[in-house]
């Protein structure tokens, strides 16, 4: 009733009032929205935030983390007393797939209940549910899920189909358990081959290939009807800092980041990208100054609004991320700055209290600033907007989950055969002959760190010997004709290297992004898979046996310079 009176104050018409109210009840009533006789998603979206008080509209724009595999009572409260419009699922949430799926249907059934705290109004609205599931190395949802080859397989098979498959499967397991919103894909360019954040997250090094790949990838996301999440807005491909612990700076002038870490975007945009992820990357040759672009209204309006032509929804990256943020004064602060520059959601990987001042600070420049308050009506609407396109009808993602089916559907059977072809399309023989048979690789010695790459190995060469890195001693490398060793970072160089005078025949079982293989040209062979999933191992010892052809390409150059714009 308080929001048909407020309602009928604005003067709309009885059709519109109406279809708020269908809406209010459809949500209310735990069920994806689906109207009769339905306006367009913008319009009804802003009807409906007309409707709301600051509070309520203010919600919509904060997403929020919790500690535990179940949610806290904490989060619980800002669901139920906020109507807070999303939550986010990391890696530490994720222990038990089914206990997930259980999680995420109590918040959004408290969401949806009628029994509210009066902070949060007469609005039930269900949640966006958001992880970070790429494929490959980043992979929060865990338990039951797919291990799968990542994006830089799918970089070196080349193929638009790959990205696509690869996208949908994901997006199938992510539905089964209740999760709407997807920060993928990764489109950072992979042009600082010294990167540890981004690495093997990367399809590649040609922005043009990164851009047709990473709409593919959102084609087969939407087509599971999850919201796809372009991410790390400009790019986080040329630099080797991780702004999880510090602001990393690129010095590249504009016409560069246009011409290479924006091409996918540009892209992107023009084939109906939902959703962006903004970096928290300073750009100083730049009109943005020293600043994080991710709290810059000219990266956020002038390039990505109105140059590029984005429409869709805004997210930060976690504003938890105190190193990135230093210097821009409180995280309140830090917050307001990131809704004045454009950003839309407020993504928080912890759960503040309910009254703290991230809160009351933005609700406070609400009532008492006009520029603010609207500038976060603009941004619920673009929310509400997104939640009325992506989470009705009948490719909706369930709004509360059937933990009943999530053993049947997760993981994907049809999805684990598909990656495993994938594995196969994308392993690339970087140096050497093949086929490395047992008879021709006489004794052979593994050596690698991950138990899955031994066992894969064993079952390749029933023989062979095995050991962990610290195990590998001189009586295992005399006792072998060949050694294999799988390498995955800078740690395993060095154990690597002390083979080099060995006189053994040394392969090497590249895992993650190859760039290590460039400081081992002395080794006799080399092989690319671009993780640890264990079809990427049954793939490449595959190969090596000479059972498929490997057929990938190294989706960067190992010799080459830096890119430059052409």
């Amino acid at each position: 009733m308080r929001v048909l009176i407020k309602t009928v104050k604005r003067g709309l018409s009885l059709r519109l009032i109406a279809l708020i109210l269908i809406a209010l009840f459809s949500l209310s009533q735990g069920h994806a929205l689906d109207f009769t006789d339905p306006l367009p998603p913008d319009e009804l979206a802003g009807s409906i935030v007309s409707a709301m008080s600051d509070e309520e509209a203010l919600a919509q724009t904060f997403m929020l983390g919790w500690i535990g595999t179940e949610p806290s009572p904490l989060i619980l409260e800002w669901v139920r007393e906020r109507r807070v419009g999303g939550v986010k699922v990391f890696g530490w949430n994720t222990g038990d797939t089914l206990v997930l799926a259980k999680s995420i249907g109590d918040m959004q059934n408290t969401a949806l209940d009628d029994r509210a705290g009066k902070a949060g109004g007469g609005f039930h609205i269900p949640l966006l549910v958001a992880t970070d599931q790429e494929g490959g190395w980043i992979r929060h949802i865990k338990g039951l899920t797919s291990e799968t080859p990542g994006n830089m397989a799918i970089g070196a098979s080349g193929r638009p189909a790959d990205a696509y498959w690869s996208g949908y499967y994901i997006g199938r397991e992510l539905k089964a358990l209740g999760i709407n919103m997807n920060f993928a894909p990764d489109v950072d360019v992979y042009t600082n081959r010294d990167s540890v954040i981004i690495g093997p997250r990367s399809f590649g090094a040609d922005p043009t290939m990164v851009a047709v790949l990473g709409t593919a990838f959102v084609k087969g996301q939407s087509a599971a009807g999850i919201i796809a999440t372009a991410k790390h807005y400009p790019g986080h491909g040329d630099t080797q800092l991780d702004s999880h612990g510090i602001l990393p700076r690129i010095d590249v002038p504009f016409e560069t980041l246009w011409e290479r870490e924006l091409l996918p975007y540009r892209f992107l945009v023009q084939n109906g990208l939902p959703a962006v992820m903004s970096g928290h990357l300073a750009f100083p040759k730049t009109q943005a100054g020293e600043g994080a672009a991710s709290l810059s209204p000219w990266f956020l309006g002038e390039v990505l609004r109105e140059r590029i032509g984005f429409d869709g929804v805004v997210i930060t990256d976690d504003l938890m991320m105190i190193g990135a943020l230093s210097g821009m004064g409180s995280l309140a602060q830090a917050a307001k700055q990131a809704l004045m520059a454009g950003n839309d959601i407020l993504m928080f990987s912890s759960t503040p209290l309910l009254n703290a001042s991230v809160w009351t600070t933005l609700l406070t420049a609400m009532k008492n600033e006009a520029a603010f308050q609207a500038r976060v009506r603009d941004a619920a609407q673009r929310v509400l907007a997104l939640k009325l396109r992506y989470m009705r009808g009948e490719n909706a993602v369930p709004v509360v989950p059937d933990i009943a089916r999530v053993k049947e559907q997760v993981p994907d059977t049809e999805g684990g055969a598909f990656f495993l072809d994938l594995a196969a399309r994308s392993v690339t023989l970087v140096k050497g002959d093949l086929p490395l048979s047992p008879t021709s690789a006489g004794q052979v010695l593994l050596v690698g760190e991950y138990g899955e790459f031994l066992r894969a190995g064993r079952r390749a060469y029933p023989n062979a010997l095995s050991c962990r890195y610290n195990g590998l001693s001189g009586s295992l490398i005399r006792a072998s004709d060949t050694i294999i060793f799988c390498l995955a970072d800078a740690e395993g160089l060095p154990y690597l290297g002390s083979l080099r005078a060995s006189g053994k025949r040394v392969i090497v079982f590249s895992v993650l992004s190859p760039v290590y293989l460039d400081a081992v040209p002395w080794v006799d062979g080399a092989i690319a898979v671009y993780s640890y999933a264990p079809v990427s191992f049954t793939a490449g010892f595959s190969a090596l046996l000479g059972r498929i052809p490997a057929e990938g390409r190294l989706p960067f150059p190992l010799d080459a310079p830096r890119w430059t714009v052409p």
